[in-house]
Order: C-alpha cells, then structure tokens, then sequence
C-alpha cells in the first residue's frame, strides 16, 4: 500500500503528520495533516494497486469516500484513511512552500531565472 503511494511523491510530501497502525480488526489505519483529502488517495490507490493477469479490482470500496474518511478493501485486507484537515489537491498544488521544496531544489531542470536556492545562496 505504502509503495503504491510511494510514486506519488507530490501526495506524500503534502501530508503532515503521516502515520499507520494495525487496528483490531487486523487491517491498517492510515492517517494524515493537511494533504488531499481521503477520497483523492482512495483513487490513486485503485488506480495504481492493479495486476495486469487479475481482471477483477484489487481495491475496492467498503464505504462511502469523502474529504474526511474512506474505508478500502485491498486484496482482501480492509484499510481506512483519515484525513485531518484536508486541503484540496488544486489548493496544494498552487500553495508554494515545503511542498514544493523538492521541485525548487531540482538542479536539473533547466529555467530562464535564477533557482531559488541560486537566489538563497547568493548565486
């Protein structure tokens, strides 16, 4: 699950506070700050835990998804995603600060501009 997410960098990077747990019900909790909202990272879970020799959905819904909660089925293991204080994926992708740290650091890519951290160095 956690590797699923791990290709989206952006998700994680914009969580604060990301913490799991095993629940009694023998399934995962998984929950978060700030960051998309649970019905987002439902989505790119369904979207990206898929084996290509299964026909059948390797998640799927257990319950209604919104900004707040969701409840999945992967593989036949029940996980529910919490978010706190969700912020919508437009909302953080506009916001600029540590969740865009990575991309301001990114020598490779090539700009008019100077980097910000060309700017912070006095470069």
């Amino acid at each position: 699950m956690m590797a699923a997410l791990a290709g989206e960098s952006e998700l994680l990077e914009s969580c604060r506070d990301l913490t799991w747990w095993r629940g009694a019900d023998h399934g995962w909790h998984i929950e978060w700050r700030d960051g998309p909202g649970a019905a987002d990272i439902a989505a790119v879970l369904a979207r990206q835990v898929r084996d290509p020799g299964c026909p059948d959905a390797l998640v799927t819904r257990s319950g209604p998804a919104t900004a707040g909660g969701a409840t999945l089925d992967v593989m036949g293991v029940p996980f529910v995603l919490r978010a706190v204080d969700p912020v919508h994926r437009e909302r953080f992708r506009g916001r600029a600060g540590l969740r865009r740290l990575g991309e301001a650091l990114d020598t490779t890519r090539r700009t008019t501009s100077r980097h910000p951290w060309e700017v912070l160095l006095g470069g």
